[in-house]
């Protein structure tokens, strides 16, 4: 293998994952798998066909780039939607290939007609509207020229959808927030509807609303985090706990289906008082004994895990000393008994009895599971486990 790491994605994981996710949404709730980040660094080009495997047919991303990927690699019957950014001149594109999009300013809203009308063929589009987030979506003010333009191309738009995005559902302290989103986007739904613009479908709901706030469910529920098996917090997962009766952190439902692993590339013995690596940030103790993993910061280990992060040898929790570097570690396997070269090394994932989670070394440095997933690099190869 040419690389220094690779990266395991578990199918039976993710089985069990999605079956806890559609007992939550109910069987009448489409549910959409998001796979934008490269599938939260999970690599689309293999979570995908997984994902089809059991049983969703409905993708999400946040871009054009990201869409053709997922289009390359998905079945014929399943479907992909472009959450955020798609230039004009991909717009024919997205309607020759029956990926939708969504829309929510009105250059966008034009551009979809020109490319339908370019293409013979209608633009399936969701409507996105500004609920309370101020990111994104159609202006309550701007309700009838909106409805206006919809229904005057209908032979040229397929509405797909309408929807909006709550502003930081994992929290409960943005809970009159998401309230008041709740009701501008009824609101406004109800104003399309009474004004002959009726869509499909309606979506608001992420993982943390899927938890948080399950009336927004709706139509259909688009899933990313939770479906990887990370919850969107802390707070979303008590939750869940007191919810339904449960009272221990270890009645998780979900299941981490993301292992990363590397190997010790050397070893050596280092004496009391010497320093390790880069400048003076690690100074030995006792007599120790280094191994040096060919995992660094620009395959995604934070260098800000140095003299800070955790690993896996034979089992232990070993820490990380002195500075990550771009390519390479050095960790302490003193306490590792009859180590050797070549020896695996779990950076994520399990080793006999012990375990390494990502918010493990995520909490570390201030970062949350969406962006250490994410900075996970395409590069790595990755396998899939039955």
């Amino acid at each position: 293998m040419f690389h220094t790491s690779y990266i395991e994605i578990n199918k039976s994981a993710l089985k069990s994952n999605l079956r806890f996710l559609k007992g939550l949404t109910g069987p009448d709730v489409r549910f959409c798998s998001v796979i934008k980040g490269n599938a939260y660094g999970h690599g689309i080009e293999h979570f995908l066909p997984l994902a089809e495997e059991c049983g969703v047919d409905h993708f999400a991303v946040h871009s054009a780039d990201e869409a053709l990927r997922a289009h390359m690699v998905r079945r014929k019957e399943s479907h992909v939607m472009i959450m955020g950014m798609i230039d004009d001149d991909q717009l024919s594109w997205a309607v020759e290939n029956d990926i939708s999009f969504y829309v929510f300013e009105f250059d966008r809203l034009e551009a979809a007609v020109y490319a339908a009308k370019k293409q013979n063929k209608k633009a399936r589009i969701h409507v996105e509207l500004e609920t309370g987030m101020n990111r994104i979506g159609f202006a309550w003010e701007d309700r009838d020229k909106l409805v206006t333009f919809l229904v005057r191309n209908l032979d040229h738009l397929h509405l797909m959808g309408v929807c909006t995005h709550f502003a930081g559902a994992e929290s409960i302290a943005n809970y009159l927030r998401i309230q008041n989103q709740i009701a501008n986007f009824n609101r406004y739904q109800w104003y399309l509807r009474k004004k002959g613009a009726r869509a499909e479908i309606s979506h608001t709901a992420c993982s943390a609303p899927l938890v948080a706030y399950p009336h927004t469910k709706m139509d259909m529920v688009r899933i990313g985090i939770m479906q990887y098996g990370f919850w969107p917090s802390k707070e979303t997962f008590m939750q869940y706990l007191t919810q339904n009766g449960k009272t221990k952190m270890t009645d998780n439902p979900l299941r981490q289906i993301i292992s990363w692993k590397s190997k010790i590339m050397s070893l050596k013995k280092v004496k009391a008082g010497d320093f390790v690596g880069y400048g003076t940030v690690y100074q030995t103790t006792d007599d120790t004994l280094i191994a040096a993993v060919p995992v660094g910061y620009s395959h995604g280990f934070s260098r800000s895990l140095s003299n800070l992060g955790k690993v896996l040898v034979h089992g232990r929790r070993v820490p990380v000393i002195g500075m990550v570097n771009m390519n390479m570690m050095i960790v302490d396997v003193s306490h590792c008994p009859g180590v050797k070269r070549y020896d695996e090394v779990v950076l994520i994932g399990s080793q006999r009895n012990n375990r390494i989670t990502v918010s493990s070394f995520s909490d570390m440095v201030n970062y949350v599971n969406y962006e250490s997933l994410v900075r996970l690099p395409r590069e790595i190869p990755r396998f899939i486990l039955e």
